[in-house]
């Protein structure tokens, strides 16, 4: 866990009640001692906001390293999309270009990325963004990932330009207004996969679970989840069950193999 102080370089709505805010920070701290932040695809990070007492969680969507002339720090760029429906994510709406914003990085158990040809990247709302970067991450190792992203409607699409820029990219809709008609589990049966990562509402976890074929252990792999209040496995508060036992989604989560899950 690191402690970063990020500069507002945008933030802007991308869909209906969505917002993409993209944060920079050259800080030395980073770059000292051959001490690189290493953010994996599935972690999140965790904001301190104006006015309220607890961090919000968002997953990452981005983060990139840009390197600048000698005797400079590189320059660090953090994207996150988010969904203002709460009095925080609204207040974080609000900020403005060059504001700044606190916050605890590298937070989670994110994805374990397997070996595998063509792994399958199952998407709801806003369980798309953490895929973008796994995606990313994918491609990068020589993998052919396919991705479907799943929404209610239209208006609510976001990002399916940036994936078909990567990948094979699906996009259903609830009510058929963008992409296919249908959940993103009406679009398995027509794939061929060797892995599967999945990031959405529990509802939807749970629907992919029972659809998707037997795969090697560890090879589906599910994204939780849950309120959290410290954000970094103190406080229990968003403990769930597995099979092992009783698992804190922020710190042994939020990304849990098929073979952990306990539905109750």
């Amino acid at each position: 866990m690191r402690q970063l102080d990020l500069t507002v370089i945008s933030n802007e709505q991308i869909a209906r009640d969505v917002w993409r805010i993209q944060l920079s920070t050259d800080n030395c701290q980073l770059s000292t001692d051959n001490c690189q932040l290493s953010i994996a695809p599935g972690t999140f990070v965790n904001l301190r906001i104006d006015g309220h007492y607890l961090r919000r969680p968002i997953s990452v969507c981005d983060w990139e390293v840009a390197e600048r002339a000698a005797g400079t720090p590189p320059l660090h760029t953090l994207t996150l999309i988010y969904k203002a429906v709460g009095q925080g994510t609204r207040r974080l709406a609000a900020y403005q270009v060059s504001e700044c914003v606190n916050a605890l990085a590298a937070l989670g158990n994110g994805y374990t990325l397997v070996d595998a040809q063509r792994p399958l990247l199952l998407g709801g709302g806003v369980g798309v963004p953490p895929l973008y970067y796994l995606a990313k991450a994918l491609v990068k190792r020589g993998q052919a990932p396919v991705a479907v992203l799943g929404f209610n409607t239209a208006a609510e699409v976001f990002y399916a330009d940036a994936f078909a820029a990567l990948c094979e990219t699906v996009v259903m809709t609830a009510d058929g207004t963008a992409g296919q008609k249908g959940f993103v589990t009406h679009a398995m049966p027509g794939l061929t996969y060797d892995a599967l990562y999945c990031c959405g509402p529990e509802p939807m976890l749970k629907a992919v679970y029972g659809s998707a074929h037997e795969l090697p252990a560890g090879h589906a792999q599910f994204s939780f989840e849950r309120r959290m209040a410290c954000g970094f496995g103190a406080c229990m508060g968003c403990s769930c069950k597995t099979v092992t036992g009783y698992k804190r989604i922020c710190k042994e989560g939020p990304v849990l193999t098929r073979e952990e899950i306990l539905w109750t």
